[in-house]
């Protein structure tokens, strides 16, 4: 009975060691792939060795309230320079972006915020921000400011953007495509470069979270 019992319990032994294998195996490959930093540049994200303090900046947001470095920490933030009268890029990019948040699921959807600064703050009032942003979608958030501070940080985000000249009001700004990447504690982490590819940017953004978090 005494040896019996041992089989028993070797069998048994045996049998949690191969489910403890298996289960992990099974776990490791449902695990999304991860990219290291050069897999990602290949896949137009560029991260920074280094994230880089923006300093501190003030601005408005659509619904009227300071828009500050604060805002940007505790959550990972997608930048876009654009403006209210852009007649292609920033349409195409703000329902691409629209199509990314939808396409993340759990804590990556709830921790991510979009926000879109405006080159062209002349125009771009709080009113025009709030008739604008929201109609891609209603969590996305506009700011504006005094160009001068605007210039500031999109200079700390190197993002040039220049008033290509026009007849008085009817006149565009030439700017950059690319989306800036804010990591939760409000520094400049990395930009995806234009043009964007859903597929592309859900991987390299989630790589770029867990590297970050280890």
């Amino acid at each position: 009975m005494s040896q019996s019992r041992n089989i028993k319990l070797t069998v048994v032994g045996l049998l949690v060691v191969i489910a403890v294998i298996v289960g992990g195996f099974v776990y490791r490959v449902s695990l999304p792939r991860v990219m290291t930093a050069s897999e990602m540049k290949i896949n137009d994200l560029y991260l920074l060795d280094t994230p880089r303090d923006i300093g501190e900046f003030s601005l408005l947001d659509h619904h009227g309230e300071v828009f500050d470095r604060e805002r940007l920490k505790g959550r990972w933030t997608l930048v876009f320079f654009g403006f209210t009268y852009c007649p292609d890029i920033c349409p195409t990019t703000m329902a691409f972006l629209n199509q990314f948040m939808a396409s993340l699921d759990g804590t990556e959807a709830q921790d991510t915020q979009v926000v879109m600064v405006s080159v062209d703050p002349a125009r771009d009032t709080v009113q025009q921000l709030a008739s604008y942003v929201p109609f891609f979608n209603p969590e996305f958030i506009g700011v504006t400011g005094d160009f001068l501070d605007i210039h500031r940080l999109a200079t700390a985000l190197n993002t040039p953007f220049r008033k290509v000249t026009g007849a008085g009001d009817d006149y565009l700004v030439d700017h950059s495509a690319n989306v800036v990447l804010i990591n939760p504690r409000g520094d400049y982490h990395g930009f995806f470069k234009a043009p964007l590819d859903l597929a592309k940017m859900k991987v390299t953004y989630r790589s770029a979270r867990y590297l970050w978090e280890q």
